[in-house]
This record gives C-alpha cells, sequence and structure tokens, in this order.
C-alpha cells in the first residue's frame, strides 16, 4: 500500500535515533474515536490529537500552529489564544492543512510540526502515557512511540492547553 511519504520520512527518523516504534495499517479513519478503534493494545488517551490551527494576532498577521494533546481532550480556546498572544484563533480549512503539509488530509496529521515549520505546543498531560499512537501521514497508517522520544525528536513547547 502506498502513504504519504512523511510516513516514511518519521520510520526513517526514529529508526536513525534507534528508538521503539510499532505500526499499524488499518482502515480509513479521520476521528481519534475510529483510530482508537483500529489500534490493539492501546486507549483512545494515549492517542496523540494533532490539530492545526490558524491564528491572527492584534496587527492583523496570520500564522499557523499545531496543537498536540491527548485524543480524548479538546484544547481550550481561551487558553490557546492567550498563551499564543492571538485575537482570535480558528482550525486551518482542509485546502490550509493539504498545502501546509504537502497533501495530507485532515485526520492524518501526525504530530511532527516541525517537519511542516510549524511550531508544536503540547499539553504535558500527554506526557502522563508512556506511549502514544498517531496517524503518521495517512488515515489509513498509525504509529506509535514512547511519548518521552516524541518530546526529545519534536521538542514541542509543553504548555497547559486544556
Amino acid at each position: 500500500m502506498t502513504y504519504h511519504p512523511i510516513t516514511v520520512t518519521i520510520q526513517d527518523l526514529l529508526t536513525q535515533h534507534n528508538l521503539w516504534f510499532e505500526t499499524f495499517e488499518h482502515e480509513p479513519v479521520r476521528t481519534s474515536e475510529e483510530a482508537a478503534k483500529t489500534r490493539p493494545g492501546y486507549t483512545l488517551e494515549q492517542g496523540a490529537k494533532a490539530i492545526i490551527i490558524q491564528l491572527r494576532k492584534s496587527g492583523g498577521e496570520k500564522e499557523f500552529a499545531m496543537l498536540v494533546m491527548p485524543a480524548d481532550k479538546r484544547f481550550d480556546n481561551t487558553k490557546v489564544k492567550a498563551l499564543l498572544g492571538a485575537d482570535k484563533i480558528r482550525f486551518a480549512t482542509e485546502e490550509e492543512i493539504s498545502q501546509l503539509t504537502d497533501g495530507i488530509q485532515p485526520g492524518g496529521v501526525p504530530p511532527f510540526g516541525n517537519l511542516f515549520s510549524l511550531e508544536v505546543f503540547a499539553d504535558p498531560t500527554l506526557f502522563e502515557n508512556e506511549k502514544i499512537v498517531f496517524n503518521a501521514g495517512d488515515r489509513r497508517f498509525s504509529l506509535a512511540m514512547k511519548a518521552a522520544d516524541y518530546q526529545v525528536l519534536v521538542k514541542p513547547k509543553v504548555v497547559s492547553i486544556l
């Protein structure tokens, strides 16, 4: 099966650093709840949900960022706006996500915003899990890895966004 090239990039990155990971091929999923059902041995809480948002600051400039949190949680809009100094935030559109990630569909975006030149903000509760699991560039392909290894590789800003 052919997946988006980022799936290989992520696996190569983990292999180069000699890090543990496992992969899952499954039916296409879009939501965290659907994905959790396809990953034996993992819970919804271990899912690393990656959301790309657009923020607009007071000067009118717009930028994108990635929020990463346990898949069973939702971010706090007010908290994120204050944290990022934004007047408004919104979810990136499907077209914007495709442009930012070289064609990855919503639901397939991996929490590796650093690979797309996006600043990554991860909630500390994500790291309460020893292992995390996420769609790795395709709605049909998931990857699990150690949460501590993710933190070292991606270097997200760990801040409360829930």
